[in-house]
């Protein structure tokens, strides 16, 4: 719904006569002026407005305006005609609400300005403080702002019930035409004959989104941004982007992460959500609706919504009551710090053609970038831009460690971890992992888990402090739960000799102390002509004098659930078949030990099945068995998501010492097409006769 369909308390109720009814001027007759229009002949006929002029290049159709309405062509000319107006409403495009603004303030106006307020934050400080110094009101259309269920969900909040919070994400999938770009010579620009116009899918179509979310996250004066990153992409023909990540800090700590496309296959309602520990709530902004899920169940509520215009017309009857404005210049200082980090940034980049598909016909043709959805979907859940996740068709990302090459291919990639939200646990890891004719066989930052990272060492409990990502796994509780436990593995030295690369590394606790010392090695090789293979050796050595217990959740109470040390998450795979020498199936293999009968496990498919680096792949995991020592059983999980993994403490946690350094080795042989037992068997036999 739209704001115009909503209105104050006072609908209904017509206007006193005893004070004189505001005069205004609308500027900006087509477009959203129109809807203006409605709105202001719905305040009129309850007496709480007097349109009295219209500026317009193109005046209204005969018939549209109520009798006694001048027109004019330009708001310049409008003023000069005089008497000024007392509220002068902004309907034009964006490169021009500044001087417009500026020039009903210097008339002596309040001013209702569309969104975006202006398009750059230097016009911002001007316009604020020219309406600073002339006592004026400025208020910005973000009808959102509007509603009555942001303080219902600032109640939400505050009560507890879905705990503290730990993000604020937006995301927006739309669909905008070649039309939609063809309205106005502005529309889709950065620019326009020298001036800033910033039209683009987070400074106009989905501003509301930005804007909402950063009213819910607690950011609205310039002041409580403390950064802005942008991530920007076009599938149109425009300057301007149409598909973008921007991920806010703000001064309290938070972040809130915008994921938005107009590029989508088709549009659904932008939500805005609060991420608690205890649940999350969703506000369907255009709906004004309010989704509410916790442990205990969902509900959901629809709310009503104050109109701006009658907001502001209160106000000024009212300047030292209740009545504040809803959405005040001043309080869009921290979208306007968005919308000049937006200008200011590199130019959007343009997705290849092979990433999108464009549907219908002339003017009613748009495109649709290929997995758009899931992925601002990920990008809110894991508060990464695209880049960070991977797309296809980012841009790459500076500081990438060098590829880890087979016959002269790229087949793996480093990742310092650096760039992960704090709640997943910061580690390094390696993706993309690939085949050597391109297949990709891992994934990171899944919707499901954004904490899962490719392949790597992970564990959930080491002296109580979580090195997995998300939330832990407690006896007290008897169930997973947020926590502030949240430590990060930082590399300390690297080298990189050939096809071996040596790592360094510390693992942190939450206060940035050192609990472990890792020595990490990387090492691969081609194994046949369609095979080679990945070893990972890693020993874990405690910092200080005191042995330090590695758990689980399985060690921490929870049925099989003892997942912890080498961990390999899996794109989504088709066909799966995941097997051993004596077993088949995860009911079979999950918690089962390898052995000298055993001692591997294999899972074939076909990985990331229609997408361009998808293909028929096996995986086969061999952890190097020690003499009198039982191995550490497979961790596998098919139906809910596709991972494999090595559990250092499947029911009891296992104890890193001085005396005593833990210390696992396991190869991956990664083979293109879908190999049989005895290929496998061939595979190892040669892998053992060369190492």
């Amino acid at each position: 719904m739209t704001a115009d369909t909503f209105s104050s308390a006072t609908t209904g109720q017509r206007r006193q006569a005893t004070a004189p009814v505001p005069r205004v001027a609308l500027v900006g007759a087509h477009g959203y002026g129109a809807r203006h229009l409605d709105n202001l002949a719905r305040l009129s006929a309850l007496n709480f407005v007097q349109l009295v002029s219209v500026a317009d290049p193109r005046p209204p159709a005969e018939g549209t305006l109520p009798d006694g309405v001048a027109t004019f062509a330009s708001l310049e000319e409008l003023l000069a005609a005089g008497p000024s107006p007392d509220v002068v409403i902004l309907a034009t495009p964006i490169q021009t609400h500044a001087p417009l603004a500026l020039a009903a303030i210097a008339a002596g106006a309040d001013v209702y300005v569309e969104k975006p307020p202006m398009a750059s934050l230097a016009q911002f400080d001007e316009v604020l403080a020219a309406a600073r110094r002339a006592g004026r009101m400025v208020q910005v259309g973000f009808q959102s702002l509007g509603s009555h269920a942001l303080p219902a969900l600032d109640r939400l909040v505050a009560s507890g019930e879905i705990g503290e919070v730990r993000g604020v994400g937006a995301v927006g999938t739309w669909v905008r035409t070649k039309g939609y770009f063809k309205r106005s010579r502005w529309a889709g620009k950065r620019s326009l004959d020298g001036t800033d116009v910033v039209d683009g899918v987070a400074t106009n179509a989905l501003a509301h989104a930005v804007a909402t979310g950063l009213k819910i996250a607690g950011a609205e004066w310039a002041d409580d941004v403390l950064s802005v990153e942008t991530d920007l992409y076009r599938a149109h023909a425009t300057e301007s982007d149409d598909t973008s990540v921007i991920r806010v800090r703000t001064a309290r700590g938070g972040v809130l992460l915008c994921a938005l496309t107009l590029c989508a296959d088709e549009q659904t309602a932008p939500v805005v959500t609060v991420h608690g520990t205890l649940g999350r709530a969703d506000f369907f902004y255009t709906e004004d609706r309010l989704t509410v899920t916790t442990a205990s169940g969902e509900r959901t509520e629809t709310f009503g919504r104050t109109d701006l215009l009658e907001n502001l017309l209160a106000a000024r009857r009212s300047p030292a009551s209740a009545h504040q404005l809803l959405s005040p210049l001043a309080g869009n200082g921290a979208f306007m710090t968005v919308l000049d980090a937006i200008r200011t940034a590199e130019l959007p980049r343009a997705i290849g053609a092979a990433h999108v598909t464009w549907e219908g016909e002339g003017d009613d043709a748009h495109p649709v970038v290929r997995g758009i959805r899931q992925l601002v979907r990920r990008a809110a859940a894991a508060q990464a831009t695209f880049a960070e996740l991977g797309a296809p068709w980012a841009r790459e990302l500076p500081g990438d460690q060098p590829a880890f090459t087979v016959n002269g291919r790229a087949v793996a990639r480093g990742n310092d971890g650096g760039r992960i939200a704090p709640t997943s646990s910061p580690r390094p890891y390696l993706h993309p992992i690939s085949t050597l004719a391109g297949t990709v066989v891992t994934d990171h930052l899944p919707e499901d888990h954004v904490w899962h990272l490719g392949s790597g060492v992970a564990i959930q409990d080491v002296d109580g402090v979580n090195f997995w990502g998300g939330r832990t796994y407690t006896r007290d509780a008897g169930a997973y739960v947020w926590r502030h436990d949240h430590g990060r593995i930082v590399t300390v030295a690297a080298d990189l000799d050939e096809n071996v690369r040596t790592e360094t590394l510390s693992w942190l606790r939450p206060d940035g102390t050192p609990l472990l010392s890792e020595q990490r090695t990387w090492s691969w090789a081609a194994v046949g002509t369609s095979t080679w293979r990945l070893t990972l050796d890693f020993t874990l050595t405690p910092n200080g004098p005191n042995p330090v217990s590695l758990g689980s959740p399985g060690s921490n109470g929870r049925p099989q659930g003892g997942y912890g040390g080498f961990f390999w998450r899996l794109p989504a795979v088709d066909g799966s078949r995941v097997w051993t020498a004596s077993a088949e199936g995860e009911e079979s293999l999950h918690g089962a030990v390898p052995s000298a009968a055993a001692p591997w496990l294999a899972w074939s498919g076909a990985f990331r099945k229609g997408e361009p680096d998808g293909g028929p792949a096996t995986l086969v995991f061999l952890p190097r068995l020690e003499p009198e020592q039982p191995g550490d059983p497979w961790f596998v999980r098919v139906a809910g998501y596709p991972g494999v993994g090595l559990s250092l403490a499947w029911e009891q946690p296992a104890v890193a010492s001085h005396a005593n350094p833990l210390h696992r080795t396991v190869t991956v042989l990664v083979a293109d097409g879908l190999l049989s037992t005895s290929d496998i068997e061939q595979l190892i036999n040669t892998l053992g006769e060369t190492a």
